[in-house]
């Protein structure tokens, strides 16, 4: 099989699914270009602020895509290419790519709030808090990832953390200029994006080395990154989101972009052949170590490539309160899942060129994202672009969107929060309705405070990287739950719900069967890890709730409580 048939078949396969199933969407729900959307109705200049489509893609793709796409992919390539692309193309059209529309759209119909409140109007405000606590806790996992993420990637590379203090310090210039000097979108991309390139250059030639120019140890450099990382997304979480994070994302997508544009074509050029087996069987030996079964761990391990949780915080947390039209939905939540997914495939090639035995190694001695980085450059090289200078590029492009991942992360840390001290719709529902203890409490400084607390601790503590083995099935679990809710609103309405309730059955099967293999496999284990044991049983109690509390509502309850179309 050659690389570049999988990668552009599987973009033409969602090009087309955009047109088709993507209008379908549309219909389905009854998107309406004439209302207002809550960016204008609720406009604040803070979160909810007015944005071109073109920067909101942006933002959003930046936002979503991170390392998840190009991780989960290459971690599952053992059961077989063909097995992983399969998946990606099924889960992102017909999963992924809805649930984030979905997501999108209900929380646009619903004052730009989060998917939690959109579940209280279906659950009941028990099931509203349940999920909230979830979502806060992966986050805030998510935070302390990623910050050990990028302080690990400042220290082994030195120029990233160059390039990307130079492009947090030039992100508010590009924002102050757009929306307070009237600066044209396209103006300051022709300014800023050219100027983003000679940083990623500059970083290069002038390396930020703690270890070297201070004399610091590794540890010591670490845990300083640490405290620079979260002192900065505490800021950018309190922030006008148009001066820092919605800037800092449209800028950096093209860095993404670029990276993509490079592999796309040098794949195209390279025609790589794919030495792996397409399909290795249903059981397959780990690359760590012990058997893997198929399912469920192919779809968990795949996760952010096909459908991630994650994106509906992120449609609903922070993208809602951006959309200007409800057009727009189409383009920023079923298009950026599809790209996302090209990505995906462009990961799985990288790697499906290597034999068993090379991809097992470079695994365990580079990992997933400099082997990724290594593929690619090796494909660039096809066209020209040395493969010294291509792997720099890329793990750059690649470390810049963890960081971007990471400022996200806390941002919807801080809504998740403030909505769980929301009063319940008997009582109002809006802050204004808060007692003078809860509104304190969700004060924006008190709540991004306590999140960058509790991922300090766990990020100083390195506590956050024993619980990996469980965050892929919670993050998928938290899709879901989403495309659970999803399915009430369509089934009340009377609408096709078979397009969620199916998708939503398939998530739910394959999340609890990954989150009851974790919690035996670490009880039969000869040293018991009971923060997965413990982890995973609350998830599995959450998830049972919430099921038995979406029968009783789908069948005791005909009313609509929605408009879906």
């Amino acid at each position: 099989m050659n690389g570049a048939v999988l990668v552009l078949g599987g973009s033409v396969i969602f090009l087309v699914a955009y047109f088709v199933y993507g209008h379908y969407l549309e219909k389905l729900f009854g998107t309406d270009d004439t209302r207002l959307t809550p960016a204008h109705t609720r406009k604040d200049g803070v979160d909810f602020v007015p944005t071109s489509p073109a920067v909101l893609f942006g933002h959003h793709f930046a936002s979503i895509a991170g390392a998840g796409p190009i991780v989960g992919p290459i971690l599952a390539a053992y059961f077989g290419w063909g097995a992983v692309a399969l998946w990606v193309l099924v889960g992102c059209i017909f999963l992924g790519a809805m649930h984030d529309f979905a997501a999108l759209f209900l929380s646009v119909r619903d004052e730009g709030r989060s998917i939690g409140h959109v579940i209280e109007r279906e659950l009941g405000y028990t099931g509203r808090q349940i999920f909230l606590l979830f979502a806060w806790a992966a986050l805030v996992l998510v935070d302390a990832i990623f910050a050990l993420l990028v302080a690990k990637t400042f220290v082994a590379t030195p120029s990233v953390a160059t390039a990307s203090l130079l492009f947090i310090g030039m992100a508010p210039l590009f924002g102050w200029l757009v929306y307070k000097k009237g600066l044209s979108i396209r103006m300051g991309s022709l300014i800023f994006v050219p100027l983003l390139f000679f940083f990623v250059w500059l970083g290069s030639v002038m390396p930020l080395d703690l270890t070297a120019h201070l004399g610091w140890s590794v540890e010591t450099a670490r845990r300083f990154w640490l405290i620079i990382l979260f002192a900065y997304v505490f800021v950018a979480s309190t922030i006008p989101v148009w001066l820092l994070l919605q800037p800092r994302d449209y800028l950096n997508s093209y860095l993404l972009y670029a990276m993509m544009l490079i592999g796309f074509v040098g794949i195209l050029f390279a025609r790589p052949v794919l030495s792996m087996p397409a399909f290795e069987g249903w059981v397959v030996e780990r690359p760590a170590g012990g058997m893997g079964s198929i399912f469920p761990l192919l779809f968990v391990t795949v996760a952010c490539g096909a459908i991630s949780g994650f994106h509906s915080l992120v449609a609903s947390g922070t993208t809602s309160k951006q959309l200007s039209r409800e057009k727009h939905i189409r383009v920023v939540g079923y298009g950026s899942m599809l790209v996302e997914g090209v990505l995906a495939l462009m990961a799985l090639t990288a790697v499906a060129v290597l034999s068993r035995g090379d991809y097992v190694a470079a695994l365990q001695t580079q990992g997933p994202v400099a082997t990724f980085a290594n593929g690619l450059a090796g494909f660039a090289a096809q066209v020209g672009l040395p493969v010294s200078v291509g792997k720099t590029f890329i793990a750059l492009a690649i470390s810049a969107f963890m960081l971007t991942t990471l400022d996200t992360a806390t941002r919807l840390t801080r809504f998740t929060w403030q909505e769980l001290f929301l009063p319940d719709a008997k009582h109002g529902g809006r802050e204004a309705d808060q007692k003078p203890w809860a509104r304190l409490c969700s004060n924006r400084y008190v709540a991004t405070g306590v999140a960058i607390g509790c991922a300090g601790y766990m990020a100083m503590s390195g506590n956050a990287m024993q619980i990996w083995p469980v965050f892929g099935a919670s993050n998928q679990l938290l899709a879901a739950l989403t495309l659970l809710v999803v399915t009430l609103v369509l089934v009340r309405q009377h609408a096709n719900f078979w397009v969620s309730l199916l998708p939503m059955l398939f998530m739910m099967l394959v999340c609890v069967w990954a989150l009851v293999s974790l919690v035996i496999s670490n009880l039969k284990a000869e040293e018991i890890n009971w923060t997965l044991v413990v982890t995973s049983a609350f998830l599995l109690v959450m998830a049972f709730v919430l099921l038995v509390r979406a029968a009783v509502a789908a069948l005791g309850s005909a009313k609509p409580s929605h408009q879906a179309g």
